[in-house]
């Protein structure tokens, strides 16, 4: 999307690639074994280059859990068209885990992206819907983003009430139940 509003970073660092080598953060990873939560390599961007700054980060910024959110429904679709259709016991327990974890994990990306903490797709949504003067204020908190989410995630993990979990579970829910069809 940041190529097609004209910035061509990410095309020009071979980061326009279906390769998954190519997105992967060692630490996010080693993070996600050994703490299960963990990160990939953020899309390199350069607003300056974009046609219109303001209006084009919200853009791109909204692509990744807007094809989250798609990829959920495919799954979706994928799983209620297979429902109907008589499949061996054992191969359908599998198919029907597979898709109901791909609509899950879809839906749990686009949701927790959209959160608005800095350095997720949400914190720049928010920075280019407020008024300017407000926009500038909030990234002057930017800095703070991950430290904040760290705290959130990590405190979930150790008090065994996660706050991401209950803000986040009710439109996962739904949306899971929408899209699977099940009750």
């Amino acid at each position: 999307m940041a190529n097609k509003c004209g910035d061509p970073t990410a095309r020009l660092q071979g980061r326009l690639t279906l390769n998954p080598l190519a997105h992967i953060d060692i630490m996010g990873a080693l993070c996600f074994v050994f703490a299960h939560f963990g990160w990939g390599k953020p899309v390199p961007i350069n607003p300056n280059n974009f046609r219109n700054p303001r209006r084009d980060n919200i853009i791109v910024s909204f692509a990744g859990p807007a094809s989250n959110f798609v990829s959920a429904f495919l799954f979706g679709i994928a799983f209620q068209v297979l429902r109907n259709i008589p499949l061996p016991s054992n191969l359908s327990m599998v198919v029907f885990n597979l898709l109901i974890t791909g609509i899950i994990v879809n839906l749990s990306l686009a949701f927790f992206n959209m959160i608005p903490i800095f350095p997720l797709d949400g914190s720049h949504i928010l920075e280019g819907l407020l008024p300017y003067h407000l926009s500038v204020r909030y990234k002057e908190i930017e800095r703070y983003g991950p430290f904040i989410l760290l705290g959130l995630i990590v405190m979930g993990n150790f008090s065994g009430v996660s706050i991401l979990g209950m803000v986040l579970g009710p439109p996962i829910n739904f949306f899971l139940k929408l899209f699977s069809g099940l009750s």
